[in-house]
């Protein structure tokens, strides 16, 4: 049945920015999921597009992935979009955001087995359009329990309130697609809250909720499959400047140019 929040539950996400719940689908949807979850990661599903990468390092080479990422998941496999996940999530989204509220986008993000990177402390709007105004959130599914020994996220409450604050490439090496927050060591974490979840459970936050996960100390594999939901954004009166996505030169952005560029020319040699 679609998950119903309770009133305590919708307050807390508006007063803290983050909510979790125990299960947002069935036992036998999470063990398909993680067959088919696994098999895309490992067959290295859009690549060449762009699409897979590492978002914790370089991206020179796949084999030596830090932090596997895949866009646009359900593109490879189109029988996601018809899961019970992706229908509870949406009812979800709905009971937090109005009826407006529609599937804005989602992701997988892999934390190799024993080595799998942490994921720096930052606000996920900070990779977005900094003409617009966002009223967005992300529901974050592992496909396997997360803890605080895999890499289970961390959120700090309140601070969804907040300007979206300035970021950097992980590392400053701007061939790093991901993002992580400006002198996070002055960072006051002491009310940061960790968020355990079961496999099929999730953790759901506010697209300016800083928040964090830890790398993966375990000998399996971390996997958690984001669906990202909103209301249409708005254009801002004052466009701000995220300076730091502009100064990006990822591999991914150059093998996604020439992606777009080979489609452009196969379809202006078919018509």
């Amino acid at each position: 049945m679609t998950p119903t929040l309770t009133d305590a539950q919708v307050r807390q996400f508006h007063d803290e920015g983050w909510v979790a719940l125990p299960a947002i689908t069935t036992p036998e949807e999470v063990a398909w999921l993680r067959e088919l979850y696994d098999r895309l990661f490992d067959s290295r599903v859009g690549r060449d597009e762009g699409n897979q990468f590492d978002l914790a390092g370089s991206d020179d080479d796949p084999e030596a992935a830090a932090l596997p990422q895949i866009l646009q998941l359900s593109k490879y496999a189109p029988e996601l979009k018809e899961c019970l996940y992706w229908q509870h999530a949406l009812a979800v989204a709905r009971q937090l955001l109005g009826p407006e509220t529609r599937h804005q986008g989602e992701h997988a993000i892999l934390k190799p087995a024993s080595n799998g990177a942490a994921t720096p402390w930052h606000q996920d709007e900070a990779y977005w359009n900094p003409a617009l105004d966002y009223n967005s959130l992300s529901i974050w599914m592992p496909l396997q329990d997360a803890g605080e020994s895999n890499g289970c996220l961390w959120f700090l409450p309140g601070s969804h309130r907040w300007e979206v604050k300035p970021h950097h490439c992980i590392g400053h090496d701007p061939r790093v697609h991901g993002l992580e927050l400006d002198e996070p060591e002055q960072l006051d974490t002491s009310q940061a809250v960790v968020c355990p979840v079961p496999a099929g459970g999730c953790s759901i936050h506010y697209c300016r909720t800083l928040h964090y996960a830890g790398p993966n100390h375990t000998p399996g594999r971390r996997r958690a499959y984001i669906l990202g939901f909103g209301t249409p954004a708005t254009e801002r009166a004052e466009p701000r400047d995220f300076y730091w996505n502009a100064a990006k030169q990822t591999p991914r952005e150059a093998r996604a140019k020439v992606f777009r560029e080979q489609q452009a020319a196969k379809e202006c040699q078919a018509g």
